[in-house]
């Protein structure tokens, strides 16, 4: 399984929210480059980059950040965070993201998200399903998850799998940033339900013994954020991971 550090960035500085609640800002870094630097250092190959002034305006806004980490270190960056437009990628992809994210777009603009799997590649564009946990499993959340959509998740996951989408980012947002445990149920259900699927589990990550875990399930990727950050998974245990396995 896939070990993919996130570096959230507001302003150029390295930040994370709490179930993506701008206020709720704590700024980690002022140098987001820095921080990708000692994630290679660890021997992590693969970078998650979420542009939050991006999707709030929605547009691409932080894309020198992604360019300085993607010419400066030797990380798969996937970018994510306001993409909504075939020139938001082009800028995405020139800056040096080895794959998009895209979320909102893909419950507002279905066909031009869809014509990115085409025009772009399977391999380049990842889906970003992010819920609300419910009974039906869960609901999906838009713009920066200000909003809550009445899509229900794994038809959605599974709608566009359909149409080629290999990869998902699968986001519990009430788990985000709370440092609580990922939702195994849902990851599991989901694994279940939709086959083959690539899916990168995100947000709840809190303790090391989480992460194989997660790979036992079928999780192809694993984000982790606050717990590097906070100190509760060191870079260590993470080098050690990837080496042994």
């Amino acid at each position: 399984m896939r070990i993919i550090p996130a570096i959230d960035i507001i302003e150029g500085k390295c930040v994370r929210l709490t179930k993506g609640d701008y206020k709720t800002k704590k700024i980690y870094n002022e140098n987001p480059l820095e921080v990708a630097k000692e994630f290679e250092a660890a021997g992590i190959e693969y970078l998650h980059v979420v542009d939050l002034d991006g999707a709030k305006a929605s547009q691409i806004i932080n894309y020198k950040v992604l360019e300085q980490i993607a010419t400066k270190t030797s990380l798969k960056i996937d970018f994510g965070g306001g993409l909504k437009s075939d020139k938001d990628l082009e800028i995405a992809f020139n800056s040096g993201a080895n794959q998009i994210t895209g979320g909102s777009i893909a419950v507002k603009n279905k066909p031009v998200f869809e014509s990115w799997i085409t025009k772009f590649g399977a391999e380049k564009i990842i889906l970003g399903a992010d819920f609300y946990p419910d009974n039906s499993g869960g609901k999906i959340a838009t713009n920066g998850w200000q909003e809550e959509s009445t899509l229900e998740l794994i038809p959605f996951i599974s709608g566009y799998q359909q149409k080629g989408i290999q990869y998902v980012i699968c986001t519990d947002i009430s788990k985000d940033g709370m440092l609580q445990g990922p939702s195994f149920e849902v990851y599991k259900n989901i694994l279940a339900e939709v086959k083959p699927l690539k899916l990168i589990a995100s947000g709840g990550i809190s303790t090391f013994d989480e992460i194989p875990k997660l790979a036992e399930l079928g999780c192809e990727g694993v984000i982790i954020g606050k717990a590097i950050y906070e100190n509760k998974i060191s870079l260590k245990q993470l080098e050690n991971y990837i080496v042994n396995g």
